[in-house]
C-alpha cells in the first residue's frame, strides 16, 4: 500500500514548500499521525482500496458548492448520464425535483441524487453569491485591545461601554468609519488558584462571548443590588494610577460576584424575561453546551479530559444527569452570555448611530483552547491528539505550535460546516465586519502530532471552496464584509482567490516591500492592493513610535529575541523617512517623533486601500507592544494598558483630550502638510 497515495485521498499534503524552489517532504510518522486523527489506520493493507471505492461510490462529495454567477460547477459536469436530482430547500421538509438550469436561492440545501439503477446519494448543496459585500468609498478606523482602554468607569480593564463610548466618540469627532477590536471570544475559567490565559487568541468558545467585558452598571438589575463601587475604583485606581498590570482574575472575580448576585437575587421584568427566553431558543443546544461546560469546570477544573469519563461526552445520560443537578450555574451561564451579546449589540448600534459605515469589526481567532468548551461540546468535529501550528520559515526555523486542536475537514463537510455556519452566524450578528485571523486556514493547516515538535508536522487541506461559499452566504446574510489576514508565508493562489471572492486582505507598511528587487524597496504607495486594511502595524508587531526610536530592537534585544542590531534598524527607518520626506509626507524639525508618526500614515493614505486601520496606541506615542511572540513570562502580554510615552496609562478621557491624538486623527480628514510628492490620482 502507497502511504503517500493513502495521504493524498484523504487530503493530507505529503510535502510542502517553505520558499520558491524548495521542497521539503512530511515524515512517515507524520502522515501516519495525521490519517490516525481521520479515523484512518495507514497499517491497514485494505485502507487505500476502501478509501478509493469510498470515493468512486459517490456521485458527489458530501458537500458541494453552486455559485450564484450562472457558471457550472465541475462535480454537476461529471454527473452520472441520466441522473437524477431532487432539493430539499433550506427550511423545507421533503425532496422536489430540481432542474439546475433554475438556482435555489442561497442558502444551504439537501441535494439528492438518483443514478440508474435505482442507487441514490444525498449530499449538501451550498449555494452562494459569487463575492462577499465590498466596503462603499474608503474609511479608516482605530484598532483597539479592548481590554487594554479604560476609562473612569471601568473596573480594572475596558469594557463594552467603553467600546461603545470609544466609537461615539471617534465617528462623531473625527469621522472615523470602523473600530476592529481583538476577539472578545470566551475565555477558559482559571483552575482553583489558577489564573486565567490572558491571549484573546487562545479562547474556550469562539462562539459566545466573554462575560468579563461587561458593564456591569449597564445591566438593568444592577440598579436592585448593593454598588460595589468601592472595589470598582480599587481596580481602576491600580491600573491607572498606579500603573499596575491588567489583572483579569482580579476583574472577573468582583463581576462574577456581582453577576451571582443579580441573577440569584433580582427577577427579570416580563419583557426582560421574554427577551432572554427568545435568546434562549435562538442559541438552542449550542448555548446549553457551553453553559454546562461552564457549570461543570467550576466542579471538575477547566480542561475537561481531566474530567471523569462519563462527563467528557457531552451527550451521555451522565452528562444530562450533571446538568439538571447544576441547572442553576447552567442559567447563570446562559443568562451571561445573553447580557454580554445585549451589549455587544448595543455597541455597534451606538456605533452606526454615530455615523461609523462599518462599526464594530470584530475578529475570529483561528482556533480554540483543545480543554475549553467547543472542544468539548463539538469533540467529535476536532481532530483528537492534534496541534494547529506553521512550519519553519525563513521567519521562525523551530516553527510554530499554537496549541490549537483543528476541525476534521470530513466531518464538516458531512455536517454541512454546520459549525462553522453558526460561528459566522453568531459572531456576525453586531459587526459590520469580521477579521478571520490566518485566513489561509480555510484551504490547509499545519498539523502537529500531540507531543511533537512543530518540524515533525504536515499540511492537511480543506474545502476551500466550501468553508468560502458558507464564509460568503453569511456575510451576504448580514451585509457583513469580510477581512482575511494573510501576512507571512501564502500559498500561491490564495491571495488570488480571496480577493476574486471579495475578501479583503491585510498590508501593513514595513512588510510591503519589493522582495524581488536589489536592496528590497518599498511598494510605492499607488501600487498597493486596493481590496485591503492598510496598517502601520498590528497587535504581534511594535508600535509605530517604538519602532521610530528603535525601542523596540532594544526590548527584544533585552530579552535576547532580536536578531537585527540597532544600527541595522535605524538605517532601515531612516530610509522609511528619507522616503516620506521626497514624497512631501514630512515637516517640522528632523527627529519630530509626532511628525513622523503622522508621516506613517500620511504614506498610508496615499494607498488606494479601501480601509486604513490606526493602532489605538499609536494615538498617543505607547511604546510597549500588547503582544511580543516568542515570550510566556518574560513580558506581559495582553495585560497592558494603553499608555503614553512614558509609560504611564491613560484613559478613554485622557485620549479624547490629548492633542497628540487629536493631530494624527486630523491627518485623516484634513491633512496639515501639503502632498507635494509625485503625482498620483489616488492621493487623499
Amino acid at each position: 500500500m502507497s502511504l503517500a497515495r493513502l495521504a493524498e485521498l484523504y487530503g493530507v499534503a505529503t510535502s510542502y514548500s517553505p520558499a520558491p524552489g524548495r521542497t521539503v517532504r512530511a515524515s512517515d510518522a507524520a502522515l501516519t499521525a495525521a490519517l490516525a486523527a481521520l479515523g484512518v489506520a495507514a497499517d491497514d493493507p485494505g485502507a487505500l482500496a476502501a478509501r478509493e471505492a469510498e470515493l468512486a461510490a459517490r456521485p458527489v462529495p458530501p458537500t458541494v458548492v453552486l455559485w450564484l454567477d450562472g457558471s457550472t460547477p465541475d462535480w454537476l459536469r461529471l454527473l452520472p448520464e441520466r441522473a437524477r436530482l431532487a432539493l430539499r430547500p433550506e427550511g423545507a421538509r421533503e425532496f422536489t425535483a430540481w432542474d439546475p438550469a433554475v438556482p435555489p436561492p442561497p442558502g444551504v440545501h439537501r441535494l439528492r441524487v438518483d443514478e440508474p439503477g435505482g442507487r441514490g446519494t444525498e449530499a449538501h448543496l451550498v449555494t452562494a453569491p459569487p463575492a462577499a459585500p465590498r466596503p462603499p468609498g474608503r474609511s479608516h478606523g482605530l484598532l483597539v485591545q479592548l481590554y487594554s482602554l479604560l476609562s473612569n468607569r471601568s473596573w480594572g480593564m475596558g469594557d463594552l461601554a467603553d467600546l461603545a463610548d470609544m466609537a461615539s466618540w471617534s465617528a462623531r469627532t473625527h469621522d472615523v468609519g470602523f473600530l476592529q477590536v481583538n476577539p472578545l471570544h470566551a475565555a477558559v475559567p482559571a483552575a482553583p488558584g489558577g489564573t486565567m490565559d490572558p491571549s484573546p487568541y487562545r479562547p474556550s468558545s469562539r462562539r459566545f462571548p466573554d462575560p468579563v467585558h461587561l458593564r456591569i452598571e449597564d445591566i438593568p438589575e444592577y440598579a436592585y443590588v448593593p454598588a460595589r463601587d468601592r472595589e470598582a475604583a480599587a481596580l481602576r485606581e491600580a491600573v491607572l494610577g498606579k500603573g499596575e498590570l491588567i489583572d483579569r482574575d482580579a476583574v472577573w472575580a468582583l463581576k462574577r460576584e456581582v453577576l451571582e448576585t443579580i441573577v440569584r437575587d433580582v427577577p427579570l421584568t416580563p419583557g426582560r424575561r421574554a427577551a432572554y427566553c427568545d435568546y434562549l431558543a435562538a442559541q438552542g443546544t449550542a448555548l446549553e453546551d457551553h453553559a454546562t461546560y461552564h457549570a461543570l469546570a467550576e466542579r471538575h477544573g477547566p480542561d475537561w479530559h481531566t474530567w471523569p469519563a462519563a462527563l467528557q461526552d457531552p451527550r451521555s445520560p451522565a452528562t444530562a444527569r450533571a446538568r439538571r443537578e447544576a441547572m442553576d450555574r447552567v442559567d447563570l451561564h446562559c443568562r451571561l452570555a445573553w447580557l454580554t451579546d445585549t451589549q455587544l449589540a448595543a455597541a455597534q448600534h451606538t456605533a452606526t448611530e454615530a455615523g461609523m459605515p462599518i462599526g464594530l469589526v470584530h475578529d475570529l481567532a483561528v482556533g480554540v483552547h483543545p480543554g475549553g468548551a467547543d472542544a468539548w461540546a463539538q469533540r467529535d468535529v476536532f481532530a483528537q491528539g492534534m496541534s494547529v501550528g506553521a512550519p519553519p520559515d525563513a521567519f521562525n526555523a523551530r516553527g510554530q505550535d499554537w496549541g490549537l486542536p483543528p476541525w476534521r475537514p470530513d466531518r464538516l463537510a458531512e455536517t454541512g460546516y454546520a459549525p462553522f455556519r453558526a460561528l459566522l452566524h453568531h459572531l456576525m450578528r453586531h459587526a459590520g465586519a469580521v477579521r478571520i485571523d490566518h485566513v489561509m486556514g480555510l484551504f490547509r493547516l499545519w498539523w502537529i502530532p500531540g507531543g511533537e515538535a512543530p518540524t515533525e508536522g504536515c499540511y492537511v487541506h480543506y474545502d476551500a471552496e466550501a468553508m468560502l461559499a458558507v464564509l460568503l452566504l453569511e456575510a451576504s446574510r448580514t451585509g457583513t464584509y469580510v477581512i482575511g489576514e494573510d501576512l507571512g508565508t501564502v500559498e500561491p493562489g490564495v491571495r488570488e482567490t480571496l480577493h476574486a471572492r471579495g475578501v479583503l486582505g491585510t498590508s501593513v507598511l514595513w512588510f510591503e516591500r519589493d522582495w524581488e528587487s536589489p536592496g528590497d524597496p518599498p511598494v510605492p504607495a499607488e501600487e498597493w492592493r486596493t481590496d485591503c486594511v492598510a496598517t502601520a502595524t498590528t497587535h504581534d508587531l511594535p508600535s509605530t513610535a517604538a519602532r521610530l526610536t528603535g525601542d523596540d530592537v532594544r526590548l527584544r534585544q533585552r530579552l535576547g529575541l532580536s536578531t537585527a542590531t540597532p544600527a541595522e534598524a535605524a538605517a532601515e527607518v531612516a530610509g522609511w523617512l528619507a522616503l516620506f520626506a521626497r514624497l512631501g509626507l514630512l515637516a517640522g524639525a528632523p527627529g519630530d517623533e509626532e511628525e513622523s508618526v503622522r508621516a506613517v500614515h500620511r504614506f498610508l493614505l496615499r494607498t488606494p486601500a479601501r480601509m486604513t486601520g490606526i493602532w489605538l496606541p499609536d494615538l498617543v506615542g505607547d511604546r510597549r507592544p500588547q503582544n511580543l511572540p516568542g515570550t510566556w513570562d518574560e513580558y506581559p502580554n495582553w495585560r497592558l494598558p494603553v499608555a503614553d510615552a512614558a509609560g504611564r496609562p491613560v484613559t478613554l478621557e485622557d485620549i479624547a483630550a490629548s492633542p497628540r491624538a487629536h493631530a494624527l486623527l486630523s491627518v485623516f480628514s484634513a491633512p496639515d502638510v501639503p502632498l507635494t510628492g509625485p503625482p498620483d490620482a489616488r492621493t487623499v
